[in-house]
């Protein structure tokens, strides 16, 4: 099986050794999303919900460049670093999803890289 290296520049280019995203098959694994903005590589301001909107847009950024959509996510990864947000998360997530909705696993960190409150992984099944 052959492996795809996913990467666009409508995405933040990846901050270490990683690719935005990794196609096996039909099947495409995606590296952690912060909120950095693509344009600039800084972290977007605002509170959660701003953060996490701008992971979601990262991801669709990335899901397209892979030749999908967030509709083709089979499993998502939430890692946040105060669960008290979880009804935020829940909220935006909300905004981008429709049923049936993707697995999913929240899961609450001490930190995240350049200290923003939340990281979204996700794997997604295309054909």
């Amino acid at each position: 099986m052959s492996r795809q290296i996913i990467a666009t520049t409508e995405a933040p280019a990846a901050i270490g050794p990683y690719s935005q995203a990794v196609r096996a098959g039909d099947t495409v694994y995606f590296s952690g999303q912060i909120p950095l903005d693509p344009a600039t590589g800084n972290v977007v301001e605002g509170d959660i919900t701003a953060q996490t909107r701008r992971v979601f847009d990262n991801l669709v950024a990335v899901a397209q460049a892979a030749g999908g959509s967030l509709a083709q996510f089979v499993r998502v990864g939430i890692y946040v670093t105060d669960l008290a947000n979880f009804a935020a998360v829940n909220a935006v997530m909300a905004e981008y999803f429709q049923a049936p909705y993707p697995a999913r696993a929240t899961i609450e960190v001490s930190a995240l890289p350049k200290g923003v409150q939340v990281e979204v992984d996700a794997i997604m099944v295309l054909g």
